[in-house]
């Protein structure tokens, strides 16, 4: 019955992405990819270590901004948690996760300007928000405690803090140190939109085509994920946290004035500011729709679905490269760091890079989304194939235990892997339109330009619901393939 189920849940996405690929539009504008892609790998060769001083600020505020965001980002998520029983609240957070964080940035840098500020808001808000939602779930996993061995008089934070929370600690020390990985990345892209950061660096190097700094950043932030666990750990996190409150001195630029004018002038629809008839603000809110929701929903969604299955396809081909079962030690080792590197790196960054090659179109987007995710599943997916046992009867035939044995057994596994990073597929599948692809991000982008933050409000709005949507549809597959997951395995993966 199972399997029966995990084939038409397949069948109907195969023919989702059919329908979608035939209006997904790859084409190619520049005129000679294959050289740009030479030069950019020939930059390799030009690296200068003697400027990497160059980056000391923009490695520093990185770390810093990132380290302060988690920090928050804790404090408010497990307050969140607390209260996640209220639907008033789950659908507050489901509408602030939805939305990324360089949406938020591009918000917030009307009111805040080029500060500390602005970038700290972005990343806490979507990160508060799924930091609630993941440790209610790890916290309601504990709940394990029984009822009539609780002392008669004990109050429920005394029972909270001395039953519940000693044994789910270790779970969410664990995933809170991922979301800081996270939150680096964050930190990193944020400078695409003007904070200095690795990313404006890098954006820069990339516009001017200096790839040997472009390769030089990338190692750069390479080796700060890399080394994640050395540098903090809970001796130094509390220095890192202190670190960033003196050396992060420009949490200026907030202006109540500014505030009040984002409020009450900004943020509210033209018509309405202008004192219009209700018949004129229908008119506004129409061609709003027609012309920019409805095109932005329709490309985010062929973009997403598009994605999806190929980051599928990407996930299931290349597992076995990360599998003891089918690799060699020196394959499994090379292959092991291909895939840490390709998840390591943004799909903004990536995306940002095959723009370059290919020009704007929903290939570069596509090819960044399904690297990316695709070597988060794959990785996910060879430490899976290594656990599973053997018959008696294998076969030796690497092509045979592939399709018959392994796949097979932990297919329903990357289904739910797989759904897990479709919400995640269709936040950044948005906000790819700012480098050109004409998602709800395209439009997000040119109504900042614009400064129509009436119409930019109106756009996340239905980018938040679109999120949400696909989050519902997620959760209801996944229930009906009756997937046994743990906490810790979407944890892994959003």
């Amino acid at each position: 019955m199972t399997s029966s189920k995990n084939l038409n849940v397949t069948l109907i996405f195969l023919f989702v992405f059919v329908v979608c690929f035939f209006y997904a539009d790859f084409s190619i504008s520049t005129l000679d990819p294959s050289s740009e892609i030479k030069h950019f790998f020939s930059g390799l060769l030009d690296i200068n270590i003697l400027h990497i001083p160059n980056y000391f600020e923009a490695i520093l505020n990185t770390i810093f901004i990132a380290v302060l965001a988690i920090f928050f980002s804790t404090v408010f998520g497990f307050i969140f948690s607390l209260y996640m029983k209220s639907t008033i609240v789950r659908v507050i957070l489901a509408f602030m996760r939805s939305i990324h964080e360089l949406f938020w940035a591009l918000l917030f840098l009307q009111i805040f300007g080029l500060s500390t500020l602005t970038a700290l808001f972005a990343i806490v808000i979507p990160y508060s928000a799924t930091l609630g939602k993941v440790y209610a779930e790890i916290l309601e996993e504990y709940e394990v405690f029984p009822k009539e061995l609780e002392p008669l008089n004990s109050s429920r934070v005394s029972t909270f803090l001395y039953t519940k929370l000693p044994d789910a600690i270790p779970h969410l020390i664990s995933y809170t140190l991922y979301r800081f990985e996270c939150a680096l990345k964050s930190t990193a892209i944020l400078g695409f939109v003007g904070l200095t950061t690795l990313g404006y660096y890098l954006h820069g190097a990339f516009m001017q085509g200096y790839y040997a700094d472009v390769w030089l950043l990338l190692l750069i932030f390479y080796f700060i994920i890399a080394s994640l666990k050395v540098w903090f750990t809970k001796y130094s996190a509390p220095l890192w946290l202190i670190g960033g409150f003196l050396y992060l001195d420009n949490f200026g630029g907030f202006s109540w004035h500014n505030f009040v004018r984002f409020i009450t002038n900004d943020i509210v629809p033209s018509p309405i500011r202008k004192n219009q008839s209700i018949e004129q603000t229908y008119q506004w809110f129409e061609n709003i729709a027609l012309n920019e929701i409805m095109p932005g929903i329709f490309n985010t969604i062929v973009l997403t679905q598009v994605a999806l299955i190929i980051t599928a396809l990407f996930a299931l081909l290349t597992y076995p490269l990360i599998s003891k079962k089918f690799v060699n030690k020196s394959c499994f080792v090379g292959s092991s760091f291909l895939m840490v590197v390709l998840r390591s790196t943004p799909e903004y960054i990536l995306a940002y890079f095959f723009l370059q090659i290919f020009g704007p179109s929903m290939l570069p987007a596509v090819i960044a989304l399904s690297l990316h995710n695709g070597a988060i599943i794959a990785y996910i997916m060879g430490q899976q194939s290594d656990e599973v046992k053997l018959r008696i009867d294998s076969t030796n035939r690497k092509a045979e235990l592939y399709l018959y044995e392994i796949t097979p057994r932990i297919y329903g596994s990357f289904l739910a892997f797989l759904f897990y990073r479709w919400e995640v597929i269709m936040r950044e599948s948005a906000i790819l339109g700012i480098l050109g692809i004409a998602t709800l991000g395209f439009f997000v982008d040119s109504a900042i330009a614009d400064i129509r933050l009436d119409k930019v409000v109106i756009l996340l709005f239905f980018t938040a619901l679109l999120n949400i949507l696909v989050d519902f549809i997620s959760r209801y597959v996944r229930s009906y393939l009756k997937i046994n997951t743990t906490v810790k395995s979407s944890c892994d993966l959003i």
